[in-house]
């Protein structure tokens, strides 16, 4: 049976992957990589790979395809297949960064996202959906302050060309009403991806494993499946 080694987003959990179990644990044993405890995008794929299988698919949402990348870029022979899941390459903004650090001197407040980053987080139908905001701002309860600090200090630089050395077969998903992505930066991965394929989730928001668990798990299967892995 093969491993799945599956990486979380900015502060969320292992329950992001809850609803997807059943049909993930179908697919292989489930590692879920330690994001956590790190402050670099590079000290998280170490971390990753010390405590990963031999050899394993490696499967990154949002911030954790970031990971994905460096981690499958220094160990490639580790990698069987690296799937990018509303996730991209592209570098901060000046700006960007600017709003970063004003987030990282209120990082040491209460560890729940506000109401304007979870609406973001979801599609603008479910922004207010009791059940999801609530599953959000639990996960960001359970990882805390210092978690929080340690994910806002990441640098992230524009990672396009490294996608070009990346040998293994690849999966890239977008979603169609992601306000923390655009469709454009998540696309332009497989551009750049030597061996690669698209997926667009239909009626989701950046949270696809939250919003479409069923949808998303089976993209992963048949893309598993496809390129023999």
């Amino acid at each position: 049976m093969r491993d799945i080694v599956l990486l979380p987003g900015f502060m969320c959990d292992e329950t992001l992957w809850a609803d997807m179990r059943p049909g993930l644990d179908a697919l292989g044993t489930l590692h879920f990589g330690d994001v956590c405890r790190d402050d670099t995008l590079e000290g998280m794929a170490r971390r990753v790979l010390a405590a990963a299988p031999p050899r394993f698919v490696l499967v990154g949402f949002s911030m954790g395809g970031f990971v994905a990348r460096i981690a499958a870029l220094l160990e490639p022979d580790r990698v069987a297949g690296l799937a990018f899941v509303a996730s991209s390459a592209r570098g901060y903004s000046d700006a960007e960064n600017a709003r970063k650090q004003q987030r990282m001197g209120a990082s040491r407040g209460p560890a729940k996202p506000g109401e304007q980053t979870a609406a973001l987080s979801l599609h603008p139908d479910r922004e207010r959906d009791p059940v999801l905001v609530g599953r959000l701002r639990s996960m960001a309860r359970n990882l805390g302050p210092e978690v929080r600090a340690r994910q806002l200090a990441l640098i992230r630089r524009d990672g396009y060309a490294d996608l070009e050395r990346v040998a293994c077969p690849a999966l890239v998903v977008a979603c169609s009403h992601d306000r923390a992505r655009s469709l454009e930066e998540t696309r332009q991965m497989v551009d750049h991806l030597p061996d690669a394929r698209f997926e667009l989730l239909a009626d989701c928001g950046h949270m696809a494993p939250l919003e479409r668990p069923a949808e998303l798990t089976a993209i992963l299967a048949n893309w598993i499946a496809g390129a023999g892995l």
